[in-house]
């Protein structure tokens, strides 16, 4: 199979970790540094996509340590809100049958560092940019 001829499905990866639109921003802080991850599906109670939660949408946190109010108040502030109030709704996804091709345009018009792949409505993978520079690294 060349380059070419290669979906979505051939690349992603089908094993997410995920988010619930109410885990506190200090849980996805810690499934981000544990799992050494950028971006982070979010779940409603239905199981579908209602978001996207990017280390990007963290960083805050860590602008209140670089102003100098400590690694406390940061952590204190990840502890007290939730993901619902930092992640990003409008969300760009992908299918797995999508040439991979086309993914990657979708993912240079729209400046986004990942999509999150559906299949029938339901998070199936997730296609990072790592992903890309994996493949051709191989």
């Amino acid at each position: 199979m060349t380059k070419e001829e290669l979906k979505v499905a051939d690349v992603m990866q089908s094993e997410v970790k995920t988010l619930d639109r109410n885990d506190k921003l200090a849980s996805a802080d810690d499934v981000m540094k544990q799992e050494r991850i950028r971006h982070l599906p979010v779940l409603d109670r239905d199981g579908n996509l209602c978001g996207i939660l990017s280390q990007r949408d963290l960083f805050r946190g860590m602008l209140l340590r670089a102003l100098g109010y400590g690694s406390y108040l940061e952590t204190k502030m990840l502890d007290t809100h939730v993901v619902k109030e930092a992640m990003i709704e409008h969300v760009h996804t992908t299918t797995p049958d999508t040439p991979l091709k086309d993914a990657a345009k979708l993912m240079i018009q729209h400046k986004v560092g990942c999509l999150p792949v559906l299949d029938s409505g339901k998070l199936v993978g997730i296609i990072t940019e790592e992903d890309f520079v994996k493949l051709f690294a191989n």
